[in-house]
């Protein structure tokens, strides 16, 4: 496993993500780009499957590229939705019973309407990036890391420190917030790379 350092300071696997996980930047697999540490505007949003302009900062789908800028990798041939991969259920905190959709790579978890994954209700959760859920679409496998936040995350009770791999319904608890992991890519369905 060769890490590569992404200029940030930070240290990531290129055969696992195709970018730093802990910066918000989508850069296509293979090519050059500058590396920003900034989340781009329009990539706000949480699961649920509304768009942005309802109750919590929802989304269906992730912002279209602006012409120069790295798209994801589902984003070229998808027409700019970034298929569901999978859900987090709350099984127990102040959201319980809300679910909340997993998206290729990079989801970012926190209170901040600018997080992929919003969970608002739970002020023990931090307001930006307390976690990053990742979908490796060359693997089709689902891990989480703790964020910059000084708030810990666990998997089945166990402190994250580093990356860990999730497999179906383990618990996910972040501030008094406990998710339950529902995969839906995986040994038996994956999204084809082929234009519907």
């Amino acid at each position: 496993m060769a890490m590569t350092p992404c200029g940030n300071g930070h240290f990531y696997d290129p055969d696992e993500t195709s970018a730093c996980p802990y910066c918000g930047v989508d850069v296509e697999i293979g090519a050059a780009q500058p590396h920003d540490t900034k989340r781009p505007a329009g990539d706000a949003g949480a699961g649920g499957g509304l768009d942005r302009s309802h109750a919590e900062g929802s989304r269906h789908q992730r912002r279209t590229p602006v012409e120069g800028e790295a798209a994801a990798v589902w984003s070229q041939w998808s027409g700019g939705i970034d298929p569901v991969v999978g859900w987090l259920v709350c099984i127990s905190g102040p959201d319980r019973g809300r679910d909340y959709r997993i998206h290729t790579e990079r989801n970012f978890i926190g209170r901040g309407p600018a997080m992929d994954i919003v969970i608002s209700g739970d002020r023990g959760i931090s307001q930006e990036t307390h976690a990053v859920l990742s979908y490796n679409p060359r693997r089709h496998t689902f891990r989480i890391a703790a964020g910059e936040s000084r708030g810990l995350v666990y998997v089945n009770d166990d402190e994250v420190a580093g990356f860990v791999e999730l497999k179906p319904y383990d618990q996910i608890e972040l501030g008094a917030t406990k998710l339950l992991f529902v995969p839906f890519c995986g040994e038996r369905f994956i999204w084809s790379a082929a234009v519907p």
